[in-house]
């Protein structure tokens, strides 16, 4: 069984291009900088890591409107 779940994820996102998304651009900055969210990651890798912050709930998805007000 993966951890955590796509069941899991996708209650936390809209739809799973936008999970696949967040993921993917936290773990481009895990990459250059490691600065971890949760304490005792699961995962080895970085993909891994940043699907573990989303389910614990450590990553806010904003939206090219609400940055800009």
């Amino acid at each position: 069984m993966l951890y955590p779940s796509i069941d899991l994820l996708i209650t936390k996102l809209d739809s799973k291009y936008t999970l696949v998304t967040v993921a993917a651009k936290r773990a481009r900055q895990l990459q250059v900088k490691n600065d971890l969210t949760i304490e005792k990651p699961v995962s080895k890798k970085f993909v891994g890591k940043a699907l573990e912050e989303i389910a614990a709930g450590h990553i806010q998805v904003v939206s090219e409107e609400e940055a800009a007000q």
